[in-house]
């Protein structure tokens, strides 16, 4: 039996300040942990502050991490409902942190030395 998936698709939601300057890289979003919301899709919204060894080990999934761990910042909101999904977390670039769904823990901004979180 197949499985019929719909995609709605629409403008993603902007998190950085100055869109022209960021480096992003590809990583996978783990699933563990990702409550389903009220419509049964398991989201992982931009903003997200990621970490979980993806920056040594590129096979590593990225998990929420506002600590010490940080590696990067979840540059669009990545459904993982039907389990670990590609995405990509900024490593380098300026967020705008009104549009972020959590503040930054102070030792997330002090791991994440390369990004600046501007209001």
């Amino acid at each position: 039996m197949s499985k019929v998936v719909v995609t709605q698709y629409g403008t993603p939601k902007q998190i950085l300040k100055f869109p022209d300057h960021y480096v992003a890289l590809a990583v996978t979003v783990d699933d563990t942990g990702i409550v389903a919301g009220p419509d049964g899709r398991k989201i992982v919204p931009a903003g997200t502050i990621i970490g979980g060894g993806f920056l040594a080990d590129e096979t590593k999934k990225a998990v929420a991490a506002n600590d010490a761990t940080a590696e990067g910042v979840l540059f669009n909101d990545t459904d993982v409902t039907y389990g670990p999904a590609p995405g990509a977390a900024i490593v380098h670039g300026f967020i705008d942190i009104d549009k972020i769904p959590t503040a930054p823990a102070a030792a997330a901004v002090t791991a994440l030395n390369m990004i600046k979180f501007i209001k």
